[in-house]
């Protein structure tokens, strides 16, 4: 077997699943009391039954107490936590059953499998969005993307949004994001770019599906060698070391590129697949290219000794586009099937899921930001619009079974923007090498008014077992438990369910016209 099919080949225990011999010693030692001594004659001519205490027994009692109230003073106020670090990794296309966990037939992802079986595994998670660019802007701001006017595709943040990198910052975190940016620029001087969002250190690009990527980082165009996802993991992990050996608090984001088309594999991932057509060993090579970047990651948080402290979240944004690509779910890519908006997604995290769990309560990516900042010990900054999002601090943790909170999902009618990516890096490249580099083009703003009662595209609501879909046509309600595959209406049968679903998103959508058109940075 290759060795990068091999999982981290730690050794675990049964009461942590902390891999053996890495725990570092909770063993707190005694102090040792000074030496006491006698007075044999004391000057009041009684013989002391006592002994009486020398000087260095009292500065050394007295120092035994000052330490133990600073100690607990400094518990008191929350200090005595050490901050955890987080990472959000995403792929770009992955379908909710291409995984080996999920029982996929031919995909090998032996990393992905191990951290489904020590972690918190999220069977209904969900992409805000069925495409791209949107999902990646409600990771970062705990909103719908419709809400900044992130359609599709190519579309840019607006710069009165606060990202979770910002917010982070200012509770002492180190942020950095590497990989597939795709909300903006990567140009240092743009109001869209990785920098202006809060992130510390970046390698990013606007997009790429290739090996040997160009990222601009920090606004130099660099290149960097390798296959797709180790090559992005690779110039993450140079920061991440950093970070540990500074022993600071870090947020890293790492989204990949793969397995978007077209889809070029490399020999050693393309191995196990040869029994497949050309066109399956280079898109199953480019998921098992993921699954080896993962296995590196988590082996290198072992070697600098903070993976009990960092939690690893692993997600996509978006559905699959192959015909076994959502395990049986209906729907792709580009639609709000669950096929299109049900992602795989796996949380590990040693030292606060000790053992593995699995979970059906609905989560999406928006969920991301008011969970790390709760995480974090951060409070949610006083300009904070309107979130989608919430905390699942609670089902982390175990106790909570539900969301109390629906879910709304809105595919607006709005053409994507495309963009060249390398090309668009090789030509900052020349500009750089030459001297001469033009200025970022100004995005981020509110382009235009919307009206307030229209809603262009398809909706749906999810409200616990339930979804409702709205688009062309009567709405359609579907019973998720009983109907993955959403193949039985249930519409005509829950009229009243149908009415109060369809309030309720009607209210949201309101909300979020509300958001779209400025008004929440006023």
């Amino acid at each position: 077997m290759p060795p990068w099919l091999t999982p981290s080949g730690c050794r675990w225990t049964s009461a942590s699943m902390v891999p053996a011999g890495d725990r570092s010693s909770s063993v707190v030692r005694p102090i040792p009391y000074p030496a006491c001594s006698v007075e044999e004659k004391p000057a009041s001519g009684w013989k002391s039954l006592a002994p009486r205490p020398s000087i260095a027994m009292i500065l050394g009692m007295t120092r035994i107490i000052a330490i133990t109230w600073a100690i607990l003073c400094l518990h008191s106020l929350g200090f005595a936590a050490k901050k955890p670090n987080f990472i959000l990794a995403m792929a770009d296309d992955q379908g909710w059953g291409e995984m080996g966990y999920q029982g996929h037939k031919d995909l090998k992802t032996p990393h992905f499998d191990d951290m489904a079986k020590s972690g918190l595994r999220f069977d209904r998670f969900y992409a805000a969005a069925p495409v791209c660019s949107p999902t990646r802007a409600s990771c970062l701001t705990g909103r719908h993307p419709n809400r900044l006017g992130v359609f599709k595709w190519g579309y840019p943040m607006r710069t009165g949004e606060i990202t979770i990198a910002e917010a982070l910052k200012k509770a002492g975190y180190a942020t950095g994001h590497f990989g597939k940016w795709h909300l903006g620029s990567v140009r240092a001087d743009s109001a869209a770019c990785p920098g202006a969002n809060g992130f510390d250190e970046w390698a990013s690009s606007p997009n790429f599906y290739e090996n040997d990527p160009l990222f601009s980082h920090n606004g130099k165009v660099i290149e960097v060698k390798g296959e797709s996802s180790l090559a992005t993991m690779e110039i993450a992990l140079r920061w991440i070391r950093k970070m540990a050996k500074q022993d600071k608090p870090f947020l890293a984001v790492i989204w990949f590129g793969n397995p978007h088309g077209p889809h070029i594999g490399v020999d050693e991932f393309m191995a196990p697949y040869a029994k497949h057509p050309k066109s399956l060993q280079n898109f199953y090579s480019e998921i098992t290219g993921m699954d080896a970047a993962m296995g590196v990651l988590r082996k290198e948080l072992r070697n600098l000794k903070i993976h009990d402290d960092t939690a690893l979240w692993y997600t996509s944004d978006n559905g699959g586009l192959k015909a076994n690509s959502m395990g049986g779910l209906s729907g792709k890519k580009g639609n709000l099937l669950e096929g299109g908006i049900r992602v795989p997604a796996i949380l590990e995290w040693p030292a606060r899921i000790p053992k593995p769990r699995t979970t059906a309560v609905p989560c999406n990516t928006s969920d991301f930001y008011p969970t790390l900042l709760e995480l974090a010990g951060a409070e949610l900054p006083k300009n904070q619009p309107p979130l989608d999002g919430i905390s699942l601090v609670s089902l982390i943790d175990g106790k909570a079974e539900t969301r109390e909170k629906a879910m709304g999902f809105w595919d607006f009618k709005a053409p994507g923007r495309s963009r060249r990516a390398r090309a668009m890096l090789e030509a900052l490249r020349e500009e750089q090498k030459a001297g001469k580099q033009k200025p970022a083009p100004k995005e981020g703003h509110v382009e235009r008014q919307y009206p307030e009662n229209s809603f262009p595209g398809p909706a749906a609501w999810i409200d616990g077992d339930w979804k409702l879909i709205v688009d062309k046509g009567p709405p359609k309600l579907f019973n998720l438990a009983r109907d993955v595959t959403e193949k039985n209406n249930l519409a005509d049968q829950h009229p009243e369910k149908v009415a109060a679903m369809q309030k309720a998103m009607l209210t949201w959508q309101r909300s979020v016209i509300h958001s779209l058109n400025g008004k929440d940075y006023k």
